[in-house]
Parts: structure tokens; C-alpha cells; sequence
């Protein structure tokens, strides 16, 4: 009995193993009758075949996945037990063989598996195993819808709807698209709806995913949407953080409504949070054209003592506005306080600024 499993079982082998298998199998000519060699690959594969006796279950089976060094090897071995009667992969399997073969950049493999799945071919598919698939497609460019159809099929589950790890891949996705300015705005709906299905499933989101929200929508003008997000991080008991606020400042000074974006940059700073560079910059720029400039030098110096040096476009957006409401002196001055206090600050930025000024007055 076990000599007629064993012949059933090489049978098999030689109409499933690819032809990377027996790629080094020298061919005999017609006439002669050479036994045909077996490669290293051939003999492994056979050995795990012989291993995997006849009613293995799934652990079985991921066990003897995970034994493989060779990825392509452990996709032979997935699809020949898939093949196998009376048994059928489940979403630990699938999970399993998803894992390898993304590891091992054997992104085409993946990509089998994903529409095998969206196809029904997996009926047991778990909240994991769909979010390894929308992290494998978030990835990857082109299968960008392909991981909003896992998020539908997610959404008409019974025991896997989606969770907080699947709303902040897919935000983060979109967010990732909105680089362009030209198609933000379309982007955005997107944002908006996963938004609003979040809260219609009972998804309490995380500070990372309100900001997110909060970006989008700023990057977009909508400012006042992204207050509105920001004061909804309290209902969550959610702490913002430095993202929190330097998303709403930029939003507010683009929009021109520096006196907000100024007092979200205090209130942060009560927190003791520090900005980044490029958000002092924009306020200090925003402060001294609104012709905020106590305010916006007060920026200035509090950015330096945080070890962070403007520009030479902020430093001049600043003179320079001085200059045209005719306070040329507080100018110099200010010049002259700006080298003292900015280490940061060389030669040729100073001569330039200084000579920005001779030429202005």
C-alpha cells in the first residue's frame, strides 16, 4: 500500500513541478533509455511530499511552509497540498504563503494569492489574513484599488470587518497620493469616506489616524474641517501631538488666517511641544506679511533657542517687510540681534541680508 501511495505520489510530482524544477534535467534522446537525473530541488520536493502523509492537516501544512528556504520551493509545496483531495487551504495557509512570498519579493506570487482570494477561493478569510492583503496592495502601485476591493469585501464580512490597523494603511495610501495638488481634492472623498465609515463601524481611531484626517483636509484648505478633527481628538481621549498641531498651523497661515495658526503655535508650545523647522518658517513668513512683526521676530528668536536657524527667504521676508512700512532702523536692528543670537547664521547669509537691506532703504 505504501509503494502504490508513493508511486501515486511521484506521478503527481511530475505534472505539478514547474519547469524551474527539472531546469538542469538533461533530456535523454528517443532512442536511448537513460533514467532522467533528479535535481537537489526535485529531491527536496519529494521529500516533503513523502513527509506530508495522506490526511495532513493545515498546521501541516504551514509548518511545512515555513521549513522552506527556498520561497519558490514553498509555493510548489502550497499549490500541490491545494490540489489534494480532501483538503482545502485556509486563511492560515493563505497567510502563511503571503508572508514568504512578499518577504522574499516573489511580489508575483502575491499577487496569485490576492485575486485568489477576492475570488472567494479562501471562504474562512480572518481580519489578518485581509489585512496582510491590503498591507501587501498598499504597497505596491498599482494595486492601490486593489486594496480598497479587500476593504469592501472586509465591510460585507461577517467576523472580520475592518479594524484601526486597516483604516490607517488605507488613510495612509491616500495621503501618500496627495503630493500632487492637482487630484488632493479627489483624494479627499476618499479620506472623508473612510472617515465617516469608521465611526459608522465603531472604530474609535488612534492621535496617527485623526491626524492623517487632519493633514488631508489642510493640505486641501478645508481648515475648518481640520479644527473640527482636532477637536474631536478629545472625545477620543487623544493626546495631539507635534503633527497635530504643525498640520493646523500650515493649513491656517496658507489660508491667511495667521492670528489661529499663531495661537495653535502657543498652545502647542504651553504643552511644551516644539515644532518642526518648515512650520516655524511658514508663521514667521505669514506673521510679517499679515505685518505681525513683533510677533513674528518673538518666532524667530524662540525658534533659534531651539537650536533651529530660518532661512535666508524668511529671514528676507521679514527684513524686508520692515522696510516697506518705513522702519528701516528696526531692521538693522533686528539684523544685528538675529547674528548675534543665531549661531546658525554665516557670513554670506548675513552679508546677503545686510546688503538686502542697503538696497531696500
Amino acid at each position: 500500500m505504501a509503494k502504490q501511495i508513493l508511486r501515486h505520489h511521484r506521478s503527481l510530482i511530475t505534472a505539478l513541478l514547474p519547469r524551474r524544477l527539472l531546469s538542469t534535467t538533461t533530456v535523454a534522446p528517443p532512442q536511448t533509455s537513460t533514467p532522467t537525473p533528479r535535481t537537489p530541488l526535485v529531491k527536496q520536493f519529494e521529500t516533503w511530499v513523502e513527509t506530508l502523509k495522506p490526511g495532513f492537516t493545515h498546521h501541516d501544512v504551514v509548518q511545512a511552509l515555513r521549513s522552506q528556504s527556498d520561497p519558490d520551493l514553498a509555493f510548489d509545496i502550497f499549490r500541490w497540498t491545494g490540489q489534494q483531495r480532501n483538503y482545502k487551504h485556509n486563511s492560515n495557509t493563505y497567510l502563511t504563503m503571503i508572508q514568504i512570498s512578499v518577504s522574499n519579493k516573489r511580489y508575483n506570487h502575491a499577487e496569485t494569492l490576492v485575486e485568489e482570494i477576492l475570488a472567494g477561493a479562501c471562504p474562512d478569510t480572518t481580519r489578518p489574513l485581509f489585512n496582510s492583503v491590503i498591507k501587501f496592495c498598499c504597497g505596491r502601485k498599482f494595486l492601490f484599488n486593489r486594496a480598497f476591493d479587500v476593504y469592501k469585501k472586509m465591510l460585507t464580512s461577517v467576523d472580520s470587518k475592518p479594524d484601526l490597523e486597516t483604516y490607517k494603511m488605507l488613510l495612509d495610501s491616500l495621503l501618500r497620493r496627495f503630493n500632487n495638488v492637482n487630484v488632493c481634492y479627489v483624494y479627499l472623498r476618499g479620506v472623508k469616506s473612510l472617515h465617516k465609515q469608521m465611526k459608522a463601524c465603531g472604530v474609535a481611531p488612534d492621535t496617527f489616524a485623526l491626524n492623517m484626517i487632519i493633514k488631508a483636509h489642510a493640505k486641501c484648505g478645508e481648515v475648518d474641517k481640520a479644527v473640527s478633527v482636532f477637536c474631536e481628538m478629545g472625545l477620543y481621549r487623544n493626546e495631539p501631538n507635534l503633527y497635530s498641531y504643525c498640520y493646523l498651523i500650515h493649513g491656517l497661515c496658507e489660508k491667511g488666517r495667521v492670528e489661529e495658526g499663531l495661537g495653535f503655535y502657543k498652545e502647542m508650545r504651553g504643552k511644551g511641544l516644539v515644532p518642526k523647522g518648515s512650520s516655524f518658517m511658514i508663521l514667521i513668513c505669514s506673521l510679517a506679511m499679515d505685518q505681525k512683526f513683533e510677533e513674528a521676530v518673538e518666532v524667530v528668536f524662540d525658534m533659534v533657542r531651539e537650536s533651529m536657524s530660518p532661512d535666508l527667504l524668511t529671514y528676507r521676508t521679514l527684513l524686508e517687510g520692515l522696510c516697506r512700512e518705513g522702519r528701516v532702523d528696526d531692521a538693522f536692528d533686528v539684523l544685528e540681534e538675529f547674528r548675534k543670537k543665531d549661531s546658525f547664521m554665516n557670513e554670506k547669509t548675513y552679508k546677503s541680508l545686510l546688503n538686502g537691506l542697503h538696497y531696500a532703504s
